[in-house]
């Protein structure tokens, strides 16, 4: 009798919730698996922060959670996180990491009047990593580069409940709105983006949307099932866990919500 081994915990990490988007593509793709869904509250957002305190802090962070439960793979689903981080990270973990990048080359592929739009926080804007994605991938395309911080609150504030100021939203990104050329396709190159994406659509009704959660799903599928033979496990009996660095009103409610998203136990780490 052949014994297939069930993996252990597959850890999805971001400052915030917005790598929610990620972790839904993941449990469609992988329902079975166990998941260890952990946000740095306490140091949200990255979008402003300095490289070396990113490359620091993810570090601290996922050390404290790998000496606290078995991890087989790790999603940096913050794409701040990802463009900074990652070399840095394999470095220093033995399980796999995998990083979530802006789609850039899929939307060259989708694009009919090459024109690409690039929604991203203003650390991913400025990254050589992404510059390079545009040179590689897009270079017979003309990208629209912006840099909005700002987005990534609303859709925090979207997934606690708070409406969207659609005012607020279509002033944010009215650089791209006077455009003689508008993006035919946008890209979200932050995790939290796609929880605003209806809202997008409104401003920006012509556009196709385009996010990396699917690829990610799809990645760490075929790493996990090199080494454990996916189609033969069973279901996991072990409830999915959701960590933070701080605990407060709003993680309060916050963990009411994220029951929806089968996230059922609850702890705070110290980092």
């Amino acid at each position: 009798m052949n014994i297939v081994r069930q993996p252990h915990s597959v850890l999805v990490f971001d400052s915030g919730i917005g790598g929610l988007s990620v972790y839904n593509e993941m449990r469609k793709k992988m329902p079975y698996l166990h998941y260890i869904y952990a946000f740095d509250n306490e140091m949200f957002p990255y979008g402003d922060k300095s490289s070396e305190f990113i490359i620091d802090r993810v570090n601290s962070v996922i050390e404290t959670i790998a000496k606290l439960y078995t991890i087989s793979l790790v999603v940096i689903a913050c794409n701040t996180a990802s463009t900074i981080c990652l070399p840095n990270l394999r470095s220093r973990f033995s399980f796999p990491i995998v990083g979530v990048v802006p789609a850039i080359k899929p939307a060259s592929q989708v694009t009919q009047n090459n024109c690409i739009g690039l929604l991203a926080t203003k650390a991913t804007i400025q990254r050589t990593y992404t510059t390079n994605l545009i040179q590689q991938f897009a270079k017979n395309c003309t990208v629209k580069l912006l840099g909005l911080s700002e987005l990534a609150l609303i859709a925090e504030n979207k997934l606690q409940g708070i409406p969207v100021d659609m005012q607020q939203l279509k002033n944010l990104l009215q650089p791209w709105l006077g455009l003689t050329t508008v993006p035919d396709t946008i890209v979200l190159g932050c995790t939290h983006y796609p929880f605003i994406k209806d809202e997008l659509q409104i401003i920006f009704p012509k556009a196709t949307f385009i996010d990396s959660g699917n690829a990610i799903a799809s990645r760490v599928y075929n790493l996990l099932n090199a080494q454990y033979n996916l189609h033969k496990i069973s279901t996991s009996s072990e409830e999915n866990i959701v960590l933070s660095t701080t605990y407060n009103q709003y993680v309060e409610k916050l963990i009411l919500k994220l029951v929806n998203y089968n996230l059922i136990k609850y702890h705070k780490i110290s980092c």
